[in-house]
C-alpha cells in the first residue's frame, strides 16, 4: 500500500461519517460535503492503485 491508497481510504471513511452525521442532523450541506469527500477519497485511492500497478509492472521488466 502506498500513501495515496491510505489517504484515499481515510478520506472515504471520513466522508461516510460526515454524510451520516449530516443525515442525523438533517443537514443537506453536511451530507453533500461528505459525499464530495468520499469521491475525493475514492479518486485518490484509485490513483494509488494505478501507481502500484505501474510500480509492479516496472519491477517485472
Amino acid at each position: 500500500m502506498n500513501e495515496n491508497q491510505v489517504k484515499g481510504v481515510a478520506k472515504d471513511i471520513a466522508g461516510k461519517v460526515q454524510e451520516t452525521v449530516g443525515q442525523a442532523i438533517d443537514s443537506k450541506d453536511q451530507q453533500a460535503k461528505g459525499l464530495a469527500k468520499q469521491v475525493e477519497g475514492k479518486t485518490e485511492k484509485t490513483l494509488g492503485d494505478a501507481k502500484e500497478v505501474v510500480r509492479d509492472a516496472a519491477g517485472k521488466i
